[in-house]
């Protein structure tokens, strides 16, 4: 299954009453514990990038294990967190983040 907006998984969650987990993540071992949990549950998820994970892990490391991810059975969205450096908002926009949250606070 391909990455879904978090829009979508949140329409139908609302809409069927239920409730959708969204996990920050930074490496491999983290994500595939979700995925795992998620996968038993039949579970949506949203999965969500800082900055700070983007720089520690790489952007490129952070989209290609979300892809992977994405393969498995399951609705999963990526989500840029509390994104404040416009190029990186940038890099995601056109990297397939289906999610974005600019925090403009400061």
């Amino acid at each position: 299954m391909a990455l879904v907006s978090g829009k979508e998984i949140l329409n139908k969650a609302n809409k069927e009453g239920y409730a959708v987990s969204a996990f920050n993540i930074n490496n491999i071992e983290i994500l595939q514990g979700i995925i795992k949990g998620c996968r038993e549950k039949k579970s949506p998820v949203i999965i969500a990038v800082s900055e700070g994970a983007i720089k520690y892990a790489g952007f490129d490391y952070i989209v290609a294990m979300v892809n992977v991810a994405a393969k498995e059975n399951i609705p999963i969205a990526l989500h840029l967190d509390h994104g404040r450096d416009m190029d990186i908002i940038k890099k995601c926009i056109e990297g397939g983040f289906t999610s974005i949250m600019i925090d403009a606070s400061n």
